[in-house]
């Protein structure tokens, strides 16, 4: 509740550091709304602007919330690897129809260590031939690692694109032994 004793929504976030770089986690009372890459200073600012719009109230810097506790012990042992899969409450209001649908599927479906091509994601959720309408779902993921959108990759073999760049997926799926690690 807010200070007039109303229910409002309220958006908290935080950035940790990562294996990939610093990440900005953001949480609802519904469960983590938001995972953004790189954030230094000019993407969190972009990123709180764009929640703040989309969820309808000022996103607020609070690394002790309860509601950050369990998604930042997660993050860091997933790095840590001293996890593979990620057990927390989920807020999917930044995503709907189509792309939430694909994402649902992805985060269930597609487990550590393992990888999906784009067009066996589409058949999975009764879309057979839309394999380019999930590189778009990828790419509108806002809860990337959590929602392992680095496990998809293209059906000939070749790694495909990403948000984060193709570094970071890169050193993810190392991570999780898809790939060898990195050299340099």
């Amino acid at each position: 509740m807010d200070s007039h004793g109303q229910n409002e929504q309220r958006v908290v976030w935080t950035v940790v550091g990562s294996d990939i770089g610093p990440l900005l986690l953001a949480a609802t009372r519904d469960g983590l709304v938001n995972v953004v890459f790189h954030a230094t200073d000019a993407v969190r600012d972009k990123a709180l602007d764009r929640l703040a719009s989309r969820l309808g109230t000022e996103p607020a810097e609070a690394p002790d919330s309860p509601l950050l506790a369990e998604p930042i012990r997660q993050v860091e042992a997933y790095f840590a690897g001293d996890r593979r899969d990620f057990d927390l409450p989920l807020d999917w209001s930044l995503i709907s129809g189509f792309n939430r649908q694909v994402l649902r599927e992805l985060a269930s479906g597609v487990r550590y260590g393992a990888v999906v091509g784009y067009g066996d994601l589409a058949g999975r959720v009764g879309q057979p031939g839309a394999a380019q309408a999930v590189g778009v779902a990828m790419g509108s993921n806002p809860l990337p690692v959590v929602v392992p959108c680095h496990r998809v990759v293209e059906s000939d073999g070749g790694i495909g694109g990403f948000g984060g760049g193709l570094e970071t997926k890169r050193k993810l799926l190392a991570l999780e032994g898809v790939l060898p690690e990195p050299l340099f």
